[in-house]
């Protein structure tokens, strides 16, 4: 196995980047689709509305019949939203009750609202002359059979699942979701309520965070392996893992310690590693592969490290195979410093910042195996190689987290 040198943060964006392209395309019903992303542009079945409709509750008119003042009106018919007949045609002298959404009979030219009349018996009152709204939905007026209402690549929120909906399509083409495993490596590492009975143990708390990321960036995670620092047994699950699913991220034994043995897993495998490590802070020991044309992704065992370069990386990535682009996982941004920051290293450095009134501020604790910190941080903060100290009111480059 070959290992490229270090790399620039950029450069590891663009070669995930490169890799994150979609899967292929599948049919699923409308009421599974959210949170999928459309893979063919949805256009409507019916028009909508499919005939003219009222918009209000209020009565039907022909306006010549209501100019003047107290004009008393025979209630010829009741029309209900849902009726499959044809109203009768209004006859002048005549209104009709309606309802919102029911089809409006021909002749009428505008539907008073219920509020400016009077019932009494089987006429009603109009109070005078009504305004500008005619409250009348033309056929169409939304939507024709036909046309385009949304286009491939939309991820299906909850505002566009109610127009597809509405475009009256029971099923809709949506990208595959990848399927993905996550491996996590140590023989330190027990379930999370097991470690305080075991002497020299920790929670493995590191593949739920991974696990809960896949998934919101449009992952299928098929599941969390937990396994011991036994080259044996991690290649025999490294090629399981090959053949269930598109990705596999791999958690821990990404250093050079006698017993990291992450890479190595996938020795005798066709391998084309993509990056071995990149010049950041945290996350240095990151890696990214395609072996037996599936795609591997190693992130470091130290929580924060692991968490940030999963945000950095997983996610574009992740929703690049879902069918999003991969940048909408990479929308950086300014923001204000709300304190002052310290001088930084000589590696890219992402800090973990909390988002105030005032601006952002940097967390005190930035080390790497800290857990109790990310639950308290909301960006991360990426500052060059080098950079000077800055002082509180600067602009500083954020990430959502």
């Amino acid at each position: 196995m070959q290992h490229a040198g270090l790399i620039s943060l950029g450069e590891a964006v663009s070669r995930i980047t490169a890799q994150a392209q979609p899967l292929g395309i599948e049919t699923i019903d409308v009421q599974s689709a959210f949170g999928r992303v459309l893979g063919l542009p949805l256009t409507a079945a019916i028009d909508s509305p499919r005939t003219a409709v009222s918009a209000m509750d209020g009565f039907a008119v022909h306006d010549a019949d209501i100019q003047r003042p107290n004009a008393r009106l025979a209630v010829s018919q009741e029309i209900f939203a849902g009726v499959s007949e044809t109203p009768a045609a209004l006859e002048r002298g005549t209104c009709a009750r309606i309802f919102t959404g029911a089809p409006t009979p021909d002749g009428a030219d505008r539907v008073v609202i219920q509020e400016d009349v009077e019932r009494i018996g089987d006429e009603a009152v109009f109070s005078g002359p009504a305004g500008a709204r005619r409250n009348i939905r033309p056929a169409g007026a939304d939507f024709r059979a036909g046309a385009q209402l949304l286009d491939a690549g939309r991820l299906l929120d909850h505002r566009s699942i109610v127009t597809a909906a509405a475009a009256d399509r029971a099923t809709i083409a949506v990208y595959r979701r990848p399927t993905i495993l996550v491996v996590s490596t140590g023989d330190e590492l027990v379930a999370p309520g097991r470690a305080a009975d075991q002497p020299g143990k920790i929670p493995e708390s590191l593949s739920l965070g991974v696990e809960a990321l896949a998934a919101q960036w449009g992952g299928d995670v098929l599941g969390r392996l937990r396994l011991a620092d036994d080259p044996d047994a991690l290649r025999l699950a490294a090629m399981r893992c090959l053949e269930r699913a598109d990705l596999t991220v791999v958690t821990g034994g990404a250093s050079v310690g006698d017993r990291d043995f992450a890479k190595q897993m996938f020795e005798g495998a066709d391998v084309e590693m993509q990056f071995s490590k990149v010049a950041i802070k945290p996350g240095k020991p990151v890696w990214f592969a395609r072996v037996n044309n599936r795609l591997v992704l190693g992130l470091p065992g130290n929580p924060t490290s692991a968490m940030v370069t999963a945000r950095l990386f997983l996610a574009p990535l992740v929703a690049g195979l879902a069918g999003r682009s991969p940048q909408s996982a990479l929308a950086w941004r300014d923001m204000v410093l709300a304190a002052d920051l310290d001088a930084s290293g000589d590696r890219e450095t992402l800090e973990r910042g909390k988002v105030e009134a005032e601006g952002v501020r940097s967390l005190s604790d930035q080390d790497s195996a800290s857990q109790r910190a990310l639950a308290m941080a909301d960006v991360l903060i990426r500052r060059p190689p080098g950079d000077d100290a800055r002082q509180a009111g600067a602009q500083v480059s954020v990430l959502d987290f």
